[in-house]
């Protein structure tokens, strides 16, 4: 792993004992809720590897609540996030899993209310830095430190020169770009982080394309 900065290593203002199992966990969690476009009524979040080993002395499962209630790394109210989702009557509930995992920080969350449900995995990689390595079903890799789009799509030729030529058009620099889907000719997932913000009437000329089912967009 290759740090950019000495932030990287030393990790981001946080509440909690370590980067990885508490501002790496509120991040998973916070990408959860900010993916799902609104507090869910219901989470279930299983632990994998160090993870479920250490969550509970090392606060990992107090964290990844906190973002789920959108609370920010250094937010001082993510130590009571517990209570506070149980004031929401947010159900919660934890699993410790002991399938072996390709990263020893690995969280798969679920959260949902009556109108959906969300899926993915995320790993905290150190210095509070995350990436999302799954969703829904879809494999893709997601850092969440720039913003990017998440484009759902049908697999046919076409569909990403399309995405990519109106971003080239708005003079939008494509930093990384992963595409992923479950089956050929089937849906797909385009992942593409940028050097700078979206305006939303971009993402309405994405969306209007042939074959593009939804666009959703994340801040960093």
């Amino acid at each position: 792993m290759k740090y950019k900065s000495v932030f990287d290593i030393i990790g981001p203002i946080m509440i909690g004992p370590s980067s990885s199992h508490t501002a790496g966990a509120a991040r998973i969690g916070r990408m959860a809720r900010n993916l799902f476009n609104r507090e869910p009524k219901w989470a279930e979040i299983s632990f994998y590897g160090s993870f479920a080993k250490t969550y509970k002395g090392h606060g990992t499962d107090v964290a990844i609540v906190g973002g789920l209630l959108d609370f920010d790394t250094f937010d001082e109210r993510i130590i009571h996030a517990l209570d506070l989702a149980n004031e929401k009557e947010m159900k919660i509930t934890f699993i410790e899993e002991d399938a072996l995992t390709d990263h020893p920080n690995t969280a798969r969350v679920r959260i949902g209310d009556d109108n959906g449900e969300l899926e993915l995995v995320g790993i905290s990689i150190g210095g509070g830095k995350i990436e999302i390595i799954e969703l829904n079903g879809f494999e893709l890799k997601l850092s969440g430190h720039h913003p990017a789009i998440l484009v759902v799509h049908e697999d046919r030729f076409g569909a990403i020169a399309n995405v990519a030529n109106i971003l080239a058009k708005h003079q939008i620099n494509i930093g990384h770009m992963d595409v992923s889907r479950k089956e050929k000719g089937k849906m797909a997932l385009m992942t593409i982080e940028v050097d700078q913000n979206i305006e939303q009437a971009v993402l309405d000329e994405i969306t209007a394309l042939p074959n593009i089912t939804k666009v959703t967009k994340i801040v960093d």
